[in-house]
């Protein structure tokens, strides 16, 4: 019997596999080209000769941040396919390359609720980062809202929505605090079918305001439930935080929307699969509103 037979795993992904995983590092292959990069989750030691495959590889520095160690030519930009979407990858700062694969899972659930929804859903996609659910929101037929303080990620957003042969018109890209644009929202009386949130443990919005998300989440939640539509679709909030329990996000959106839009709320793990294993990494965890079908 398998120990996370709940957790949603991904593994429809074709430019994308998890090839190992090592004391404190993963093996990956994004597209034509293999990296290696810091995973803290992985607290175990099982050798391997794929390692010598990696084509990148990042180091922690015992300062903070850190580096890429570029062991072949590698472009400063690619792209690789999910399904229909197509997204350009890069080697960020801070380990990481613009896509969190596991978000696969949460791309299809969107795509799938609003082409059932038959109507226009019109979306908000909070702390939006290079927009992945937005291109999985504007490829499903949704129209989008997307917000971020970083004016970098607001651009590479763009390129994404470009990339995967969608329009621009559909789209509104916002270089913004998120709890003042939902503020602001508020006042103008706008409203969204559907809204999207992937909140940081710790950040700071365009103009230094202090994003905490054990202060600021709930505030934020209740802000939303403001610019909520009549009849929403659903409500989604995903997280990395390390030790929040996706059980914390089902019990906000209980207290939250669910009170006043009776539908059903879950929560769980996202997780991927090794290939040629039966490990799977956890990436994360989700909670989920969403109405009666």
């Amino acid at each position: 019997m398998n120990g996370c037979e709940n957790m949603k795993v991904v593994d429809s992904w074709q430019d994308y596999e998890l090839i190992a995983m090592n004391d404190g590092m993963k093996l990956e292959k994004w597209g034509k080209f293999i990296l290696s990069r810091p995973d803290p989750q992985i607290i175990w030691n099982e050798k391997s000769d794929l390692w010598k495959k990696a084509q990148a590889v990042y180091h922690r520095s015992k300062t903070g941040g850190g580096a890429w160690e570029r062991k072949e030519a590698i472009p400063d930009k690619w792209q690789i396919k999910y399904k229909d979407l197509t997204f350009n990858v890069k080697l960020m700062g801070f380990k990481h390359t613009g896509i969190f694969p596991e978000q696969a899972y949460n791309w299809d659930y969107m795509q799938e609720k609003i082409k059932k929804s038959k109507r226009k859903i019109k979306v908000l996609n909070l702390f939006a980062y290079t927009g992945g659910a937005t291109v999985a929101c504007l490829n499903a037929g949704a129209t989008v809202v997307h917000v971020d303080s970083s004016k970098g990620m607001v651009a590479w957003a763009k390129e994404n929505v470009l990339s995967s042969n969608l329009t621009a018109a559909e789209v509104r890209f916002i270089v913004d605090d998120c709890l003042k644009f939902v503020a602001r929202e508020i006042r103008r009386g706008n409203k969204y079918d559907a809204i999207i949130m992937d909140p940081p443990s710790f950040g700071r919005g365009s103009n230094k305001e202090v994003w905490n998300i054990e202060d600021s989440l709930y505030k934020l939640i209740n802000l939303c439930m403001e610019v909520l539509s009549p009849q929403p679709l659903f409500f989604l909030i995903n997280s990395y935080t390390t030790g929040l329990s996706p059980m914390v996000l089902e019990n906000i959106l209980n207290l939250t929307v669910n009170k006043k839009y009776p539908g059903i709320v879950t929560s769980d793990e996202i997780g991927i699969k090794m290939q040629n294993s039966s490990l799977i990494l956890p990436c994360g965890i989700y909670g989920r509103w969403e109405n009666f079908d």
